[in-house]
């Protein structure tokens, strides 16, 4: 069988066989391809591509080695080169991550599927021994129908059996139905591997044979997941013996049993890192302390000696809402120390491995409000940056799930600095008052999801991820991840903050923001039960989220108004740079329904609550 050549810019000898290494990124086929191959190595840049390829003599015949993919459709330069070099070839030697032996055996079924002569490297073998992860490799070989051979290639262990076995490559087991209208298709397209691959709808591959690109990708994916998921479940079993510690762990993490403990303690951690030493202890000094009791006497008095405080220039820079005081100290003296506190919590628990583990754990969860665990990325996300967050929705597999994450974005998940604020006035009032704000968060998101769950056309599609290893999170990583992140918040708030004092600024000066107050308290005083003045950290809230949270920590509130002001400012509408990226995601319309439901939310809701508390 003989398909698609196009390997005519490689010197191949007569006669000799062209054997392609193929797997996932990062399984070491690097090390494969050196054993093979020796010192006399040759690169050639693929043509109509940036794509390199190596190949090098091994005896009489050629050792090609291709990029590492996770698939071989055409969806990058990459993929295509892989595709191209692998149609061509005359026999497979597929490198899997033993480790990862869930994702890397996809692409492994869709090799055996093209009917090229193959064998399997199982490389890794020693970490996956370290993991406690024990494989049957007898019976995968049997499953696979495919030679299989153990190997830890860094070692140097199992690359002599590969290289022995090589010619023992021969095609493995294919479903029969599969198997049957590939049969079909060969009748018009002449090579099975290019027969599936035109099944599966590649656009490029039915183009050179003048076909209709099949429009069965999605089915055959799926039932090749089906597969691998029922090949793990035979050959795999996970064990404690060998398995070090942070491997255990990873694995309670897993079990909502001791799952579920973790989580809380998790989240317990972040509360007293970002609510009690950072909001209270770090905070009180850096606002407190140093911008109202040095910085701002400062900043007045070095303007005041050009501008007269009580005059409408020096209102705007020195006054209530001033850009040179209250601007600069909310941004350096409230929520940067609340943000940095916020993204290194977060940084910890992403670069420990912990975060795909809590997707993998509240995934049924998830379910429940129309997404998979891997929601609870974008979601975590959220308590960071509404608007980072809504990008990340494109992670999410329909666009059902990334409408539903989108508005509980929007209505119920508040930013890392709003948090920051949420979280220190909340510890000042107490469990009873916290119990209650969670409470109402939980079940504002959950109504929120099961409604969109329910009206909104279509499936939720399965969770997909990689485990990485748990270990201790690395210093470096961390706070480069940490300052990065804080750097951008920076960026994007200092002028957001400037806007927002200005607008305040000039309606105080015009009257207009003692207009607004009046004209909102039918909704503040009656429906909330809250002074008159709190309109005016909702108009901050418009602006900017955490600005709004900043308005209420200035005021004198009674236990009870601080929790109906906290639901109300985190039900809230988005700041305006999250309604810009959600409107770009999601649509003019989309956008602004969400954008009246958070308003229509935040009064119901708070109002509900201030009735039932006062």
């Amino acid at each position: 069988m003989h398909c698609h050549n196009s390997l005519g810019h490689i010197d191949i000898p007569e006669g000799a066989k062209k054997i392609v290494l193929v797997g996932n990124p990062n399984v070491g086929k690097s090390v494969f391809f050196n054993s093979f191959t020796g010192m006399y190595v040759d690169v050639s840049n693929f043509p109509g591509t940036t794509v390199d390829i190596s190949y090098g003599r091994f005896g009489k015949d050629v050792i090609i080695d291709t990029p590492g993919v996770y698939g071989i459709s055409s969806f990058n330069d990459e993929e295509r080169v892989a595709r191209d070099v692998i149609l061509a070839a005359d026999s497979i030697v597929n490198i899997v991550d033993a480790v990862h032996l869930e994702r890397d055996l996809f692409l492994t079924l869709q090799l055996i599927d093209t009917g090229i002569p193959m064998i399997v490297a199982l490389n890794m073998m020693d970490e996956a021994s370290e993991q406690g992860i024990e494989i049957d490799v007898e019976l995968l070989e049997h499953l696979l129908g495919v030679p299989v051979v153990p190997t830890v290639a860094i070692k140097g262990k199992g690359l002599d059996e590969v290289k022995k076995r090589v010619y023992e490559a021969h095609p493995g087991h294919i479903p029969a139905q599969l198997k049957k209208d590939l049969q079909e298709m060969l009748n018009c397209i002449g090579c099975q591997a290019e027969a599936l691959l035109v099944l599966e709808g590649d656009i490029h591959v039915s183009q050179r044979h003048g076909v209709t690109p099949g429009q069965r990708r999605e089915e055959i994916y799926l039932d090749r997941r089906r597969r691998v998921n029922d090949l793990i479940k035979h050959v795999t079993r996970e064990t404690n013996e060998g398995a070090s510690l942070s491997t255990r762990f990873g694995r309670m993490a897993l079990r909502p049993v001791t799952g579920i403990p973790i989580f809380l303690a998790a989240l317990y951690a972040m509360y007293y890192v970002i609510g009690v030493l950072v909001a209270q202890d770090i905070v009180g000094f850096t606002e407190e302390t140093i911008m109202q009791g040095f910085y701002e006497p400062w900043v007045r008095a070095q303007v005041g000696r050009f501008i007269a405080a009580e005059s409408m220039l020096g209102t705007v820079l020195i006054g209530e809402f001033g850009l040179l005081t209250m601007t600069v100290t909310y941004i350096l003296g409230l929520l940067l120390p609340l943000v940095i506190g916020f993204y290194f919590m977060l940084s910890i628990m992403e670069d420990s491995g912990y975060l795909p583990r809590l997707a993998t754990l509240v995934d049924r969860l998830m379910n429940a409000i129309g997404l998979n665990g891997r929601a609870i990325i974008p979601l975590i996300l959220g308590f960071g940056c509404v608007t980072m967050a809504a990008i990340t929705t494109r992670i999410l597999g329909s666009e059902r799930e990334r409408t539903i994450a989108v508005a509980v974005l929007g209505l119920a998940i508040p930013c890392s600095a709003q948090l920051g604020v949420i979280a220190g006035m909340l510890a000042g009032i107490g469990p009873k008052y916290i119990a209650i704000y969670l409470l109402v968060m939980l079940l504002v998101l959950g109504l929120v999801g099961k409604v969109l769950n329910r009206v909104l056309p279509g499936e939720s599609t399965d969770l997909m991820i990689d485990l990485p290893p748990m270990r201790f999170p690395r210093s470096e990583n961390v706070l480069k991840k940490t300052v990065t992140k804080s750097y951008a918040f920076l960026k994007e708030a200092t002028p957001l903050f400037m806007l927002g004092a200005l607008i305040i600024s000039v309606m105080e000066l015009t009257g207009l923001l003692d207009a607004v107050q009046s004209g909102l308290a039918p909704l503040t005083e009656g429906i909330l039960k809250l002074p008159r003045e709190t309109a005016t950290a909702f108009i901050m809230g418009m602006i900017r989220r955490d600005f709004g949270a900043a308005g209420l920590s200035d005021m004198a509130l009674s236990a009870e108004q601080v929790l109906v002001s906290l639901i109300t400012i985190t039900l809230f509408v988005p700041c305006i740079a999250s309604m810009i990226v959600i409107m770009k995601e999601r649509g003019k319309k989309e956008g602004t329904v969400i954008w009246l439901g958070s308003w229509v939310a935040a009064f119901v809701i708070g109002g509900i609550v201030a009735h039932l508390v006062m």
